[in-house]
């Protein structure tokens, strides 16, 4: 099965350059994490099994609803496989559910970027469902690892990413569960011990 995870939460991300299809503008590409560090993004690494499958493309029809919300917190979302750039090109192409898909699609046949993050099972040469969010210093800061049969949701994911993006600026606090923005936040102290109701209501 997967391998140990080399980064953890807390941990800074080696620089990774990965082949891309960009179906926003129907060509091949590259990714780097230190181009998107030059330009001060966060980066999301939504890692899947692979093109042609089943629940895949549910994932990635529901990410992509959410896409142009992520985009506007200086976020670039990058979906995962170890498949080739040209084999993401064609599933796109031809399976409906992703018509809407505008976000980079990463190739990683060696499972370098995988192994990394410990989501690589070479196995069968798939990755896990993984998602992994990195801020702009290089840091991951968020990590969710599923099995092959679980989809995860993009509204979750938009949700962990806002609360993220909030506490970069606003390091003394903490955003308690199902945070939205606008929604009241924690300052951690010895006074709020015990009192974490109080504070909330």
């Amino acid at each position: 099965m997967c391998e140990n995870a080399v980064i953890t939460v807390g941990m800074e991300v080696p620089e990774f350059e990965m082949d891309t299809y960009n179906p926003a503008e129907g060509t091949f590409g590259k990714v780097s994490l230190k181009e998107l560090k030059e330009q001060n993004k966060w980066t999301v690494l939504f890692f899947y099994p692979a093109d042609f499958t089943f629940v895949c493309p549910t994932e990635l029809a529901d990410l992509a609803e959410r896409y142009e919300d992520i985009k506007k917190l200086d976020v670039e979302v990058i979906s995962v496989s170890a498949d080739t750039m040209f084999t993401h090109l064609a599933w796109r192409t031809s399976e409906k559910l992703l018509e809407k898909v505008q976000f980079p699609m990463g190739a990683d046949p060696s499972g370098k970027v995988g192994r990394m993050l410990g989501v690589y099972d070479p196995e069968t040469g798939l990755d896990l469902r993984g998602t992994f969010m990195i801020n702009p210093e290089g840091k991951l800061v968020c990590s969710e690892v599923n099995f092959y049969n679980v989809g995860r949701n993009a509204d979750e994911l938009y949700r962990k990413m806002e609360a993220n993006v909030y506490l970069a600026s606003h390091p003394g606090e903490a955003c308690p569960a199902k945070w939205k923005t606008g929604a009241k936040t924690l300052k951690p102290s010895e006074k709020l011990v015990g009192h974490v109701y109080d504070a909330l209501q």
